[in-house]
């Protein structure tokens, strides 16, 4: 990674290995996942709901531990959409904007959360960005991060059936808004890839939800019946909250002292 001069170095990459790459030497890391993790995570925070990011379980099988976990921190377990029955928390938006009686989250996720578990381990700040905070984020970053600072803006994406990364451009969309914001308050110099990530936002700003709607993973999810989180996914900047990582789940930066 090349430095830029003039302020906060800025990166922006896409997917685990791109985003081990990025977090390396960072002094804070963004993780966006907009379908669905990081939005879900904006909502969860909004309420007061704490969420532990969890690895999904290799080969989708089963929790691979996450069940202990979830007792361990007194947490309610996320169940797949598909298996959910009424009452019960999953990674949807506009469930876990019905949860009833929920403090704490353990939230599995093939990429979001297991990419913000994977991170986590290591960066001395861990947020989750998505169009719905992406602009609270990053006025959080400029605010308390000095001049050479260094942050790095990782796209989630997706992943083909054989496991490979399907880079998914809602997340681009979502990188680009929290750098864009960066940029117009700190004045840094950008990379090519940076730049790439805020010119894909600026094309879509104004009209996410059509965007949203029209998207490979978006399409996927209406599909499934959830149009919803489509919906709220596409709340640009609806909300204030800042979802730092502390001992080992997201909670809003702004209730930290």
């Amino acid at each position: 990674m090349t430095e830029q001069p003039g302020g906060l170095r800025l990166r922006c990459e896409q997917g685990p290995v791109g985003g081990r790459a990025a977090a390396a030497g960072a002094d804070a890391v963004v993780v966006v996942d907009v379908l669905s993790f990081t939005t879900t995570v904006s909502v969860a925070v909004d309420r007061g709901i704490a969420v532990h990011p969890y690895p999904w379980p290799a080969g989708g099988g089963a929790d691979d531990g996450a069940a202990a976990y979830a007792r361990r921190h007194d947490a309610v377990l996320a169940v797949r959409r598909r298996d959910a029955r009424p009452g019960d928390v999953t990674l949807s938006p506009a469930g876990m904007r019905a949860a009833d009686g929920v403090a704490r989250v353990v939230l599995p996720s093939p990429n979001g959360a297991t990419l913000a578990h994977d991170l986590g381990r290591g960066a001395p700040v861990l947020l989750a960005a998505s169009l719905r905070n992406a602009t609270a984020v990053a006025r959080w970053l400029a605010a308390r991060l000095d001049d050479g600072a260094t942050v790095a803006v990782v796209a989630a994406g997706e992943r083909w059936p054989d496991g490979s990364l399907r880079p998914a451009v809602e997340d681009l969309w979502g990188a680009g808004a929290v750098l864009g914001t960066l940029l117009r308050l700190t004045g840094a110099d950008a990379s090519p890839e940076v730049r790439a990530a805020v010119a894909a936002h600026a094309a879509v700003a104004g009209h996410e939800a059509a965007a949203l709607a029209a998207c490979v993973t978006g399409r996927e999810l209406a599909a499934g019946g959830w149009h919803e989180d489509v919906r709220i996914a596409a709340e640009a900047d609806a909300s204030d909250a800042v979802p730092v990582l502390r001992a080992g789940a997201f909670v809003d930066a702004r209730s930290l002292r």
